[in-house]
């Protein structure tokens, strides 16, 4: 298991935008699982919505974006280089994740050639699917 510290070797993303709080599962260059504890003291929750608060679809993707960048950065390959978001296909939000749930995070790179690659990202609040989307990234 890899905690907050272990992820910010990895990672350059910060407060508040380091969107995942552990990485349970780590195959370097291949997948990754994490998960994010969505808590009522979330900043955006303030202003998405606040009668009725649920995490905005695209920090989700962020969060399995960042997922995919620990699978792809913990490779000897692109050790110390940075990871961009490019391209986001395939989006489907099936389920809201609101306040008090834990954020299931998967990502697998499915091809990766040159600095370019796509995951399959998948996101799931208490085993049922919530988020699934295409990512392409590149690393610099």
């Amino acid at each position: 298991m890899m905690g907050i510290e272990e992820i910010k070797k990895i990672l350059p993303h910060r407060y508040p935008m380091l969107l995942i709080d552990r990485v349970e599962e780590l195959v370097p260059g291949e997948s990754a699982v994490a998960y994010k504890a969505v808590t009522y003291h979330e900043s955006f929750f303030a202003g998405h919505y606040p009668d009725h608060p649920v995490m905005p679809g695209v920090l989700i993707i962020e969060a399995l974006a960042q997922t995919g960048a620990v699978a792809a950065l913990s490779s000897d390959q692109f050790k110390d280089k940075l990871i961009f978001l490019a391209g986001v296909n395939k989006a489907k939000f099936r389920k809201p994740v609101e306040p008090g749930c834990l954020l299931r995070l998967e990502t697998k790179l499915i091809k990766v050639k040159g600095p370019i690659g796509i995951g399959e990202a998948k996101a799931y609040v208490d085993d049922k699917l919530a988020v699934e989307a295409e990512i392409t990234f590149c690393i610099q």
